[in-house]
Protein backbone atom coordinates (compact mmCIF):
# COMPACT_ATOMS: atom_id res chain seq x y z
CA UNK A 1 0.00 0.00 0.00
CA UNK A 2 2.85 2.30 0.91
CA UNK A 3 5.86 1.04 -0.86
CA UNK A 4 9.65 2.21 0.38
CA UNK A 5 12.73 2.52 -1.60
CA UNK A 6 15.58 3.99 0.68
CA UNK A 7 17.68 6.15 -1.69
CA UNK A 8 21.22 7.45 0.24
CA UNK A 9 19.61 7.96 3.34
CA UNK A 10 16.38 9.42 1.99
CA UNK A 11 12.69 7.10 2.41
CA UNK A 12 10.96 7.32 -0.68
CA UNK A 13 7.38 6.53 0.26
CA UNK A 14 5.17 6.05 -2.94
CA UNK A 15 1.36 5.27 -2.64
CA UNK A 16 0.17 2.15 -4.20
CA UNK A 17 -3.56 1.91 -3.64
CA UNK A 18 -5.72 1.08 -6.62
CA UNK A 19 -5.20 3.32 -10.08
CA UNK A 20 -6.54 6.40 -7.76
CA UNK A 21 -4.83 6.05 -4.65
CA UNK A 22 -7.99 6.86 -2.38
CA UNK A 23 -7.57 7.51 0.93
CA UNK A 24 -9.82 5.30 2.96
CA UNK A 25 -8.98 3.46 6.82
CA UNK A 26 -6.57 0.97 4.92
CA UNK A 27 -4.41 4.11 3.43
CA UNK A 28 -4.64 6.02 6.15
CA UNK A 29 -3.62 3.53 8.64
CA UNK A 30 -0.42 2.88 6.13
CA UNK A 31 0.37 6.63 5.94
CA UNK A 32 0.64 6.62 9.68
CA UNK A 33 2.92 3.46 9.96
CA UNK A 34 4.57 4.14 6.60
CA UNK A 35 5.86 7.88 8.57
CA UNK A 36 6.50 6.46 12.30
CA UNK A 37 8.77 3.76 10.53
CA UNK A 38 10.67 6.43 8.59
CA UNK A 39 11.91 7.87 11.52
CA UNK A 40 15.49 6.37 10.41
CA UNK A 41 15.63 8.32 7.51
CA UNK A 42 17.49 11.86 6.82
CA UNK A 43 13.91 12.81 4.76
CA UNK A 44 11.47 11.77 3.10
CA UNK A 45 9.55 12.06 -0.43
CA UNK A 46 6.13 11.02 -0.69
CA UNK A 47 4.75 10.13 -4.30
CA UNK A 48 2.15 8.03 -5.75
CA UNK A 49 2.34 5.34 -8.56
CA UNK A 50 0.93 5.37 -11.71
CA UNK A 51 -1.11 8.81 -12.84
CA UNK A 52 -2.23 9.86 -9.74
CA UNK A 53 -0.78 10.81 -6.46
CA UNK A 54 -4.77 10.58 -4.72
CA UNK A 55 -7.66 11.24 -5.85
CA UNK A 56 -8.41 12.58 -2.22
CA UNK A 57 -11.26 10.23 -0.19
CA UNK A 58 -13.28 7.19 -1.30
CA UNK A 59 -16.47 8.77 -1.54
CA UNK A 60 -17.70 5.43 -2.51
CA UNK A 61 -16.49 3.75 0.71
CA UNK A 62 -17.89 6.38 2.87
CA UNK A 63 -21.56 5.84 1.51
CA UNK A 64 -21.18 2.28 1.75
CA UNK A 65 -19.47 1.98 5.39
CA UNK A 66 -22.48 4.18 6.71
CA UNK A 67 -22.19 5.88 10.39
CA UNK A 68 -19.42 3.16 11.81
CA UNK A 69 -16.78 3.57 8.80
CA UNK A 70 -17.42 7.27 8.99
CA UNK A 71 -17.06 7.84 12.96
CA UNK A 72 -13.82 5.06 12.57
CA UNK A 73 -12.84 6.91 9.00
CA UNK A 74 -12.88 10.74 10.29
CA UNK A 75 -10.16 10.84 12.75
CA UNK A 76 -7.64 8.31 11.04
CA UNK A 77 -7.73 10.40 8.30
CA UNK A 78 -6.67 13.19 10.90
CA UNK A 79 -4.09 11.38 11.92
CA UNK A 80 -2.50 10.65 8.75
CA UNK A 81 -2.76 14.48 7.83
CA UNK A 82 -0.83 14.96 11.27
CA UNK A 83 1.85 12.34 10.96
CA UNK A 84 2.94 13.93 7.73
CA UNK A 85 2.43 17.48 8.70
CA UNK A 86 4.68 16.98 12.00
CA UNK A 87 7.25 14.45 10.62
CA UNK A 88 10.40 15.84 12.02
CA UNK A 89 12.60 15.32 9.32
CA UNK A 90 12.06 16.85 5.87
CA UNK A 91 9.13 15.68 3.90
CA UNK A 92 9.03 16.34 0.46
CA UNK A 93 5.74 15.77 -1.86
CA UNK A 94 6.46 14.65 -5.17
CA UNK A 95 2.57 15.03 -6.64
CA UNK A 96 3.58 12.84 -10.13
CA UNK A 97 -0.38 13.56 -11.23
CA UNK A 98 -4.04 14.34 -9.66
CA UNK A 99 -3.74 15.38 -6.09
CA UNK A 100 -7.29 16.40 -5.43
CA UNK A 101 -9.36 17.49 -2.13
CA UNK A 102 -7.38 14.90 0.38
CA UNK A 103 -4.37 14.38 -1.90
CA UNK A 104 -3.96 17.87 -2.25
CA UNK A 105 -4.04 17.75 1.57
CA UNK A 106 -1.40 15.34 2.00
CA UNK A 107 0.60 17.66 -0.90
CA UNK A 108 0.25 21.03 1.17
CA UNK A 109 1.60 19.10 4.50
CA UNK A 110 5.65 18.63 3.09
CA UNK A 111 7.62 20.90 4.14
CA UNK A 112 8.74 21.05 0.07
CA UNK A 113 5.46 20.62 -2.87
CA UNK A 114 6.43 19.29 -6.58
CA UNK A 115 4.10 18.59 -9.03
CA UNK A 116 4.81 16.94 -12.70
CA UNK A 117 3.85 19.36 -15.29
CA UNK A 118 1.03 18.57 -17.65
CA UNK A 119 -2.88 17.92 -17.09
CA UNK A 120 -3.04 16.54 -13.87
CA UNK A 121 -5.17 19.10 -11.48
CA UNK A 122 -4.91 19.69 -7.79
CA UNK A 123 -7.07 21.25 -5.33
CA UNK A 124 -9.71 21.39 -2.62
CA UNK A 125 -13.34 20.27 -3.94
CA UNK A 126 -14.94 19.39 -0.81
CA UNK A 127 -17.07 22.29 -0.18
CA UNK A 128 -18.39 21.73 -4.16
CA UNK A 129 -19.10 18.14 -2.43
CA UNK A 130 -20.57 19.75 0.63
CA UNK A 131 -18.27 18.14 3.02
CA UNK A 132 -17.30 20.02 6.28
CA UNK A 133 -12.85 20.18 6.35
CA UNK A 134 -11.50 19.11 10.12
CA UNK A 135 -9.87 22.22 12.24
CA UNK A 136 -6.46 19.94 10.91
CA UNK A 137 -7.31 20.17 7.13
CA UNK A 138 -8.12 23.95 7.18
CA UNK A 139 -4.82 24.56 10.07
CA UNK A 140 -2.27 22.88 7.23
CA UNK A 141 -3.77 24.83 4.23
CA UNK A 142 -3.71 27.77 6.23
CA UNK A 143 0.15 27.30 7.12
CA UNK A 144 0.62 26.18 3.98
CA UNK A 145 -0.76 28.93 1.33
CA UNK A 146 -0.17 32.49 1.05
CA UNK A 147 -2.71 34.07 2.88
CA UNK A 148 -4.10 36.07 0.04
CA UNK A 149 -5.00 33.02 -1.87
CA UNK A 150 -6.54 30.83 1.42
CA UNK A 151 -9.80 31.64 0.97
CA UNK A 152 -10.11 31.87 -2.89
CA UNK A 153 -8.61 28.30 -2.62
CA UNK A 154 -10.95 27.12 -0.01
CA UNK A 155 -14.14 28.98 -0.97
CA UNK A 156 -14.39 28.79 -4.81
CA UNK A 157 -13.33 24.63 -4.06
CA UNK A 158 -11.59 24.12 -7.40
CA UNK A 159 -8.47 22.28 -8.67
CA UNK A 160 -5.85 23.72 -10.93
CA UNK A 161 -3.46 22.56 -13.17
CA UNK A 162 0.25 22.75 -11.84
CA UNK A 163 1.37 26.23 -13.25
CA UNK A 164 -1.83 27.86 -11.64
CA UNK A 165 -1.24 26.16 -8.41
CA UNK A 166 2.12 27.24 -8.48
CA UNK A 167 0.89 31.22 -9.14
CA UNK A 168 -2.05 30.35 -5.91
CA UNK A 169 1.20 28.82 -4.21
CA UNK A 170 0.10 25.52 -3.67
CA UNK A 171 3.19 24.34 -5.20
CA UNK A 172 6.62 25.61 -5.13
CA UNK A 173 7.69 23.86 -8.20
CA UNK A 174 6.56 22.45 -11.10
CA UNK A 175 8.86 20.04 -12.93
CA UNK A 176 9.09 17.70 -15.80
CA UNK A 177 7.30 14.51 -15.33
CA UNK A 178 10.56 12.48 -16.25
CA UNK A 179 12.58 14.96 -13.81
CA UNK A 180 10.00 14.75 -11.29
CA UNK A 181 11.69 12.39 -8.68
CA UNK A 182 15.48 13.35 -8.67
CA UNK A 183 14.07 17.14 -8.31
CA UNK A 184 12.53 15.79 -5.36
CA UNK A 185 15.11 14.01 -3.87
CA UNK A 186 17.40 17.12 -4.44
CA UNK A 187 15.47 19.21 -2.68
CA UNK A 188 15.29 16.18 -0.14
CA UNK A 189 19.10 16.23 0.37
CA UNK A 190 19.84 20.17 0.58
CA UNK A 191 16.98 19.87 3.98
CA UNK A 192 18.70 16.71 5.11
CA UNK A 193 22.14 18.46 4.95
CA UNK A 194 20.61 20.15 8.10
CA UNK A 195 21.30 18.86 11.58
CA UNK A 196 18.36 16.45 11.69
CA UNK A 197 17.83 18.10 15.55
CA UNK A 198 18.30 21.33 14.43
CA UNK A 199 15.56 20.85 11.44
CA UNK A 200 13.31 19.50 13.89
CA UNK A 201 13.26 21.98 16.36
CA UNK A 202 13.11 24.52 14.05
CA UNK A 203 10.33 22.79 12.08
CA UNK A 204 8.20 22.13 15.36
CA UNK A 205 8.26 25.54 15.77
CA UNK A 206 7.72 26.93 13.14
CA UNK A 207 4.52 24.52 12.88
CA UNK A 208 3.50 24.95 16.32
CA UNK A 209 0.69 27.79 16.30
CA UNK A 210 -1.01 25.67 13.75
CA UNK A 211 -1.34 22.65 15.95
CA UNK A 212 -2.22 24.60 19.21
CA UNK A 213 -5.13 26.21 17.30
CA UNK A 214 -5.92 22.56 16.34
CA UNK A 215 -5.56 21.11 19.79
CA UNK A 216 -7.82 24.08 20.61
CA UNK A 217 -10.52 23.10 18.82
CA UNK A 218 -10.07 19.02 19.57
CA UNK A 219 -13.28 18.62 21.72
CA UNK A 220 -15.51 21.81 20.15
CA UNK A 221 -14.99 21.31 16.28
CA UNK A 222 -14.15 18.48 15.57
CA UNK A 223 -16.82 16.61 17.12
CA UNK A 224 -19.08 19.21 15.10
CA UNK A 225 -17.34 18.35 11.29
CA UNK A 226 -17.36 14.64 12.64
CA UNK A 227 -21.57 15.39 13.33
CA UNK A 228 -21.37 17.07 9.51
CA UNK A 229 -20.35 13.79 8.01
CA UNK A 230 -22.84 11.79 9.60
CA UNK A 231 -25.73 14.22 8.23
CA UNK A 232 -28.28 13.46 5.69
CA UNK A 233 -27.83 16.19 3.61
CA UNK A 234 -23.99 15.60 3.81
CA UNK A 235 -24.43 12.15 2.08
CA UNK A 236 -26.88 13.18 -0.04
CA UNK A 237 -24.27 15.79 -1.55
CA UNK A 238 -21.40 13.18 -1.77
CA UNK A 239 -23.93 11.31 -3.80
CA UNK A 240 -24.84 13.66 -6.15
CA UNK A 241 -20.93 14.74 -6.51
CA UNK A 242 -20.08 11.16 -7.33
CA UNK A 243 -23.70 11.42 -9.85
CA UNK A 244 -21.80 14.42 -11.71
CA UNK A 245 -18.18 13.40 -11.75
CA UNK A 246 -18.48 9.44 -12.18
CA UNK A 247 -21.65 8.76 -13.78
CA UNK A 248 -21.32 5.09 -14.55
CA UNK A 249 -19.75 4.45 -10.52
CA UNK A 250 -16.30 3.58 -9.96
Amino acid sequence: MIHREDRDGIAVLRIEHGKANTLDMELCNAVVEAFEHAGDARAVVLTGAGRIFSAGVDLFRVLEGGRRYIEAFVPAMCRAFERVFVHPAPVVAAANGHAIAGGCLLVAAADQRLMAAGAARIGLPELQVGVPFPPLALEIMRFATPPQHFQTIVYRAGTHEPEAALALGLLDEVVEPDALLDRALARAERLASVPADTFAITKREIRRPAMVRVRSLAQTAAREVQAQWLEPRTLDGIRAYLDRTIPKGR
